[in-house]
């Protein structure tokens, strides 16, 4: 499959592309939201290149194309290829964190759960593993009935910003992020490693009952929760994206140089 198209060869969006860079000792993987795509997170990631760090972010099956191509995925096509990444990143760095936004928070915990002895620390913004919308009930009924319906893109308080995300909410696709939700949750005592959580006071996705649940749940050394003010729930793209970025990096540098990794250093050299 060209990486310029999806299952039903249908043109990826420009700006919507995965991104690799880098070539430091230390690596992250960087996971992407539901409906959204890589654009959500790409300056984050140009960011930890320019700070010495490797860079994985995958485009997740379904998404920055066309709204359809989603319908015709599960979640577990989404966590196989932010796996995959994982995988090869891992044979190749002593150091690997990962990094999601909303629905790529769920899958990077459920990253951390099962790789526990292998992700080095754990970076999340406005991570989303439940909703107590009542109306996700009638999903397995519902999705066969109606295949979409209104949804919430570019929820960002920075006018001009573009996640380049569907305006359209696949109803198939999300009662498989239900599931997703389910399975992770039964799974956050398994997350060991260091934990970092950046939450939006003001979020018109995600609820903030995920972020709590999160964090009582996990088994993290350390965590920290950081409450962004200005920002909505795409922060990465969002007035607070510097806080992020820097914050992020900080707590990567921290745990890296623990492990007598100097982050600018060219693992190759």
């Amino acid at each position: 499959m060209s990486p310029r198209t999806d299952r039903r060869n249908r043109r990826v969006k420009a700006g919507a592309e995965p991104f690799q860079g880098g070539a430091g000792e230390a690596a992250v993987l960087l996971c992407h939201g539901f409906t959204g795509s890589p654009a959500s997170l790409r300056a984050w990631a140009e960011d930890l290149v320019a700070r010495g760090f490797t860079v994985d972010l995958p485009r997740l099956p379904g998404h920055g194309t066309h709204w359809r191509d989603l319908n015709a995925t599960e979640w577990t096509d989404w966590y196989a290829r932010v796996d995959q990444a994982f995988r090869r990143l891992a044979a190749e760095h002593r150091v690997v964190f990962v990094f999601g936004l909303s629905m790529g928070g769920a899958l990077a915990l459920r990253l951390a759960a099962e790789h526990a002895d292998r992700v080095a620390g754990v970076v999340l913004v406005n991570p989303s593993v439940h909703d107590p919308d009542p109306r996700l009930r009638a999903l397995p009924l519902l999705k066969h009935l109606v295949p979409s319906l209104a949804g919430i893109t570019n929820d960002i308080a920075r006018p001009g910003a573009d996640e380049l995300g569907y305006d359209r909410l696949p109803l198939r696709a999300l009662h498989s992020l239900t599931r997703l939700w389910r399975d992770v949750r039964g799974r956050l005592g398994q997350v060991t490693a260091p934990l970092l959580l950046f939450r939006s006071a003001t979020d018109h996705v995600v609820d903030p009952s995920s972020a709590r649940m999160i964090l009582d749940a996990v088994n993290s050394p350390a965590t920290e929760e950081i409450v962004l003010t200005r920002s909505y729930h795409v922060a990465t793209m969002d007035v607070d994206a510097p806080v992020i970025f820097d914050r992020s990096a900080a707590f990567c540098a921290e745990i890296a140089a623990g492990a007598g990794i100097v982050l600018g250093r060219d693992r190759k050299a």
